[in-house]
C-alpha cells in the first residue's frame, strides 16, 4: 500500500508533466496543495465518480482555479471519466482539461473558476442552496438533502473584494456546512504578499462570524485530517481552515518564490523536483497500486446507493414531495406553467385603469405576483433596493439567520456577492435565482453575469432605473452605456420592455430559458400600455416585431426599445400625416431577435428599406448594426446631467419633434 506522501506526489507528478508538455500553466499551487487535496478527497469528500451530477454529493470548488491541474489530477485518479490522454492534452484545443476549470466541459467540475474570489463567493450560494432545500424537503430523519460545500482558495481570492462581501453574508446566515481550506503560502504573482496583503485573515473571518482553525500544517495530511474532523463537529458557523503551505513544494530552486506560480518548472527543475519528491516513474505514468488507493468509485457507489435507499423510503412516505424534489433538481417547470404564463401575458397586456402609465419596474413586480406562487423554485432578492426595484413579490418569505425555509434574500449593499451567490444557487440546482439592483450598478455584477453566461446557467438580473430618466440623481446614476455592454456579452439575453405585456414576456422568457442568464432592464418612469393584436402579442417572444405598420412597402423603419417606443410611435404618426410610410419596430431583446431565422428577421427589417432609425436613451453606437451606415440614431453620447427627467429628455433630443426632424433628413 503506498504511503500518503506517495499518493500526494502522484498529484504533483501529473501537474508537473501536464504543465511541462503544455508549455504553460501554474505548477506552484498544485505542488503546494497536494497534501490538502489528498486529505479531503480520500478521507472526507462525498462523491461518486460514476455520477458527477448526483444531487446529494458534496460540492467542491477550486476557487484558485489556476491550480486546475490539481483538480484534473484528482478527477483522473479517483475514477472520473477523465483519461490520461486528456491529462496529456492539458490546455489544448477541444480537450477536457482547459487552462481553468469549466463546469460544462469536464465531468466532476462543479463550477467554472478563473477570476479569483468568485469561487468562494459562489460556493456561498451553493451552501445556501443546500440549507434552503433541506429546510423545505427534509422530514424527520429522512434527510434527503444533507451534504457539504468545500472550497480551496488562496491569497488572491481573499484579496478580491467579492470574497469579503460573500463571506460576510455567509457568516451572518450561519452556513455551517461550508468549509474552506485556505492555501496560505504567502506568495502571489508579484512576490511576497506581506508587502501588500498584511491582513489578519483569521481575525477577519472570525469577525464575520466564521469559525477559524489557524496555522494548520498543510503539507501534513494527518494535520489536515485533524482540522477537517474538527470542522465537521460544528454546523452553526462556516469554517475556514488556514493551511500553511509552500508554493511549488519540492522544487529545489523555485519553491517558495513567485517564479513557480504561473510558469512551467522547465525540464531540469522538473526532473530535480521529481527526484526530491522520490517520484521515479516515467512522465504520465501512475503505478496501479496508487490508482487503487485513490479509486473512489466503490465508496461513491455505496454512498449513492445508501442515498437511493433513503430516497425510496422518503418517496413512500412523501410521494408528492419526492416528485416535486425530482422536478426541481431536473430544472423542469411545473405542469401548470403554460397556463400561468399565458395568464400573466393576458393580464399584463390590458391597459391600466384610466390609461395610467406604469413603470416597467412596477410591471415586473406585477408579473412576479402572478407567476411566483406557481414557481416554488423562484428565489429572489435585492442589493438593498427592494422597494425601488420591485423584486419582492406578494407572499415572499424573507431569509433570516436560522430560518432557511424562505424565498427572498436581502443581500445588503453587495451587488457582486448577490450575483455570485445567485450563480451558486443556480449551479447547485433546485432554484431559479433572480436579483435586483439599479442598471448603473450592473458594473458590480458583470463579472458574475459573464460567468453565468459561460457556465450556461439560468439566473435573472432585474436592472431598473434604466436611462437618463433617473433624473436628478445625475450622471453617476444614469446608465447610458450599460445596456450595450450587457448586449455584447455572448449568451446573455437582454430585455428592455416598453410596457406590461413586454415585461410579462421578458420574465416568462427568462424563466423558461435553461441555457444562460437573462437581464431585465426596467424603467423608473411610467410608460403607456401599447395596443396590439393577438398576433403581435405572440411575436414579442421573438425579440422584435412590427408594432405599427404602414400600407405598402415602408419608406422608413424606426426601431425603438423601452421608454422610447412611445416616442417612436409619436414620430411615426406625425410622419404618416405628412404622407410618409413608416414602420415602427419594437425590439425589446436584440439577442433573442438575432437568433430568429433569417426569413423572420427579413420580414421585420426588410433589407430593401435602407432608411432606418434607432431611438433609445442609451449608448448610440450599439444600433449601427441594425440601421446601417446610412441610418440615424437618436441616442446618448455622453453621461447625462443632473436635472428632472422631464428636462433631460428634451435636452438630449428625445422628443417627437427631434425624431421627426432626423427622419425627414434621411428621407
Amino acid at each position: 500500500m503506498p504511503n500518503r506522501s506517495e499518493l500526494a506526489n502522484a498529484l504533483r507528478a501529473l501537474a508537473i508533466d501536464a504543465i511541462e508538455k503544455s508549455g504553460s500553466g501554474h505548477p506552484g499551487a498544485p505542488l503546494g496543495m497536494a497534501n490538502m487535496a489528498e486529505s479531503l478527497w480520500r478521507g472526507f469528500l462525498k462523491h461518486n465518480p460514476a455520477d458527477p451530477s448526483w444531487v446529494d454529493r458534496d460540492r467542491f470548488v477550486l476557487s484558485n482555479g489556476h491550480a486546475s491541474m490539481l483538480l484534473y489530477g484528482l478527477l483522473h485518479l479517483t475514477g472520473y471519466a477523465l483519461s490520461m490522454d486528456e491529462i496529456r492534452n492539458f490546455r489544448q484545443m477541444g480537450s477536457l482539461t482547459p487552462g481553468h476549470p469549466e463546469c460544462d466541459r469536464t465531468p466532476g467540475v462543479d463550477m467554472s473558476t478563473g477570476p479569483l474570489g468568485q469561487g468562494i463567493a459562489t460556493a456561498v450560494g451553493m451552501a445556501l442552496a443546500e440549507r434552503m432545500l433541506a429546510a423545505e424537503f427534509n422530514r424527520g430523519d429522512l434527510n434527503i438533502v444533507d451534504h457539504r460545500t468545500w472550497v480551496f482558495l488562496g491569497d488572491g481570492c481573499l484579496m478580491e473584494g467579492v470574497s469579503q462581501e460573500a463571506c460576510s453574508l455567509a457568516g451572518t446566515l450561519g452556513l455551517g456546512k461550508l468549509i474552506a481550506l485556505y492555501d496560505d503560502n504567502g506568495i502571489s504573482i508579484d512576490g511576497k504578499v506581506a508587502n501588500w496583503f498584511a491582513d489578519d485573515t483569521p481575525a477577519r473571518f472570525e469577525a464575520c462570524g466564521w469559525r477559524v482553525l489557524r496555522n494548520v500544517d498543510g503539507l501534513n495530511g494527518a494535520a489536515v485530517d485533524a482540522a477537517i474532523r474538527e470542522a465537521l463537529t460544528h454546523e452553526d458557523k462556516p469554517m475556514l481552515i488556514c493551511c500553511r503551505t509552500v508554493i511549488g513544494y519540492g522544487a529545489p530552486h523555485k519553491a517558495g518564490t513567485s517564479g513557480v506560480h504561473g510558469s512551467p518548472l522547465g525540464a531540469e527543475e522538473a526532473a530535480e523536483t521529481k527526484a526530491a519528491l522520490g517520484w521515479k516513474y516515467d512522465p504520465f505514468t501512475i503505478p496501479q497500486e496508487i490508482y487503487d488507493a485513490w479509486d473512489a468509485r466503490t465508496a461513491g457507489k455505496q454512498a449513492q446507493e445508501s442515498w437511493n435507499e433513503l430516497f425510496a423510503r422518503y418517496t413512500a412516505a412523501y410521494p408528492e414531495l419526492a416528485e416535486e424534489f425530482v422536478r426541481r433538481m431536473k430544472g423542469d417547470l411545473p405542469v401548470s406553467w403554460p397556463e400561468v404564463s399565458e395568464k400573466a401575458v393576458q393580464l399584463m397586456s390590458a391597459p391600466a385603469e384610466g390609461g395610467k402609465k406604469i413603470a416597467t419596474r412596477a410591471a415586473g413586480k406585477a408579473v412576479l405576483d402572478i407567476i411566483a406562487p406557481a414557481l416554488p423554485e423562484l428565489v429572489g432578492g435585492s442589493a438593498d433596493l427592494t422597494g425601488s426595484v420591485g423584486t419582492k413579490f406578494n407572499g415572499a418569505v424573507e431569509l433570516v439567520p436560522g430560518k432557511f425555509d424562505a424565498n427572498y434574500i436581502h443581500y445588503g449593499v453587495r451587488e457582486f456577492a448577490m450575483s455570485t451567490i445567485m450563480n451558486g444557487l443556480a449551479l447547485h440546482g433546485g432554484f431559479i435565482p433572480y436579483g435586483g439592483t439599479f442598471l448603473v450598478f450592473s458594473d458590480y455584477c458583470k463579472n458574475a453575469i459573464r460567468l453565468a453566461a459561460l457556465m450556461k446557467k439560468r439566473a435573472i438580473w432585474v436592472l431598473t432605473h434604466d436611462s437618463i430618466g433617473v433624473g436628478e440623481d445625475g450622471p453617476t446614476h444614469q446608465p447610458v452605456e450599460q445596456s450595450a455592454g450587457l448586449r455584447l456579452m455572448p449568451n446573455v439575453d437582454v430585455w428592455r420592455p416598453c410596457d406590461g405585456a413586454e415585461s410579462a414576456v421578458a420574465w416568462i422568457s427568462a424563466v423558461e430559458r435553461k441555457d444562460g442568464p437573462t437581464c431585465l432592464i426596467m424603467s423608473r418612469q411610467g410608460l403607456p400600455a401599447q395596443e396590439r393584436s393577438e398576433e403581435q402579442l405572440a411575436l414579442i417572444r421573438r425579440g422584435a416585431y412590427v408594432l405599427r405598420d404602414c400600407t405598402g412597402q415602408p419608406e422608413l423603419i424606426i426601431i425603438a426599445t423601452g421608454s422610447e417606443v412611445e416616442l417612436a410611435l409619436g414620430a411615426a404618426a406625425v410622419l404618416e400625416a405628412e404622407g410618409r410610410r413608416v414602420r415602427v419596430v419594437s425590439m425589446p431583446s436584440c439577442d433573442v431577435f438575432d437568433r430568429q431565422e433569417a426569413a423572420y428577421r427579413e420580414m421585420v427589417l426588410p433589407s430593401s428599406v435602407r432608411a432606418r432609425m434607432a431611438v433609445e436613451a442609451q449608448a448610440a453606437d450599439w444600433w449601427w448594426k441594425y440601421v446601417g451606415l446610412d441610418g440615424r440614431i437618436v441616442g446618448m453620447t455622453s453621461y447625462g446631467e443632473s436635472a428632472p427627467a422631464g428636462v433631460l429628455f428634451p435636452h438630449f433630443g428625445f422628443t417627437v419633434e427631434h425624431v421627426v426632424q432626423q427622419a425627414r433628413e434621411i428621407l
